[in-house]
């Protein structure tokens, strides 16, 4: 393999992640060392958390464009504050997110041989050129890696009648009506299924940092691209496993002959 270490910083506003098994489950799989780390983004300077801030989306139909940021919004950053699950949720564009990670990153680490894996209630997007819109996104695959739990949540679209049913019912109590019709058929915030569904995605981090290839055609495969709720539920709750073609490559990769 490439990577000799993995290095992954820790999103304690998220314990559903619960990271001591994550360190277990690549273990198991890869036998290479695993450092786990406090969250990326604490004790930021002020700098940073400009640099941050200035990463927010705020127009969903133009590529990004950098703002200045206001000083409440350098605060959120500096402090860490989790705005995930709001009614306006704040947006980052991914790819500015990135660059700014690898700033955190010192230059002894950055190395092709350590991969960096940053688990964060950031909604993570990245700007779509076939339709012209951002697109919230669960991974963003290079090095550092970037697991967004709020991209896991909204990124994978629910089921289409619980849109439909939400269009025609505006009221609060409608609406956890609806919610509660549709319960268990998505992710919601603080759900326990996280847990094993965060090892899916790092399962494609890795595949990608090592072959260039993230997703698997496969749907029943935990390489599979869910664009959907039910499709991620399946491929990594319900089937949980690679299928033969990745498991030839997992196998190469671990005797080192990819």
């Amino acid at each position: 393999m490439k990577i000799s270490k993995i290095i992954i910083y820790n999103e304690p506003s998220v314990p559903e992640i619960n990271i001591e098994k994550i360190k277990e489950f690549i273990l198991k799989i890869f036998k290479i060392e695993i450092e786990i780390r406090e969250n990326i983004f604490n004790d930021l300077d002020r700098k940073m958390g400009e640099k941050i801030a200035s990463t927010r989306i705020f127009n969903l139909k133009k590529s990004f464009e950098k703002h200045i940021p206001t000083i409440d919004e350098i605060f959120i950053e500096l402090e860490n504050i989790d705005m995930s699950n709001k009614q306006e949720m704040i947006m980052y564009d991914g790819f500015e997110l990135n660059q700014i990670i690898r700033e955190l990153i010192t230059k002894v680490e950055n190395t092709q041989k350590i991969l960096h894996i940053v688990f964060t209630n950031k909604l993570t997007c990245t700007f779509d050129e076939s339709d012209f819109k951002y697109h919230a996104r669960a991974l963003l695959g290079s090095n550092p890696t970037i697991i967004s739990t709020t991209g896991i949540i909204e990124a994978p679209a629910k089921p289409r009648q619980y849109y439909m049913d939400l269009m025609t019912n505006f009221s609060k109590e409608s609406i956890e009506q609806i919610k509660k019709k549709y319960k268990g058929e998505f992710l919601e915030y603080n759900d326990p299924r996280l847990s094993d569904i965060v090892q899916g995605y790092l399962l494609q981090a890795i595949f990608y940092y090592e072959t260039g290839e993230m997703f698997c055609d496969n749907n029943q495969c935990r390489l599979f691209n869910a664009h959907w709720q039910k499709e991620l539920l399946v491929s990594q709750i319900e089937n949980k496993k690679l299928c033969k073609n990745h498991e030839k490559i997992l196998d190469k990769m671990k005797n080192n002959i990819l």
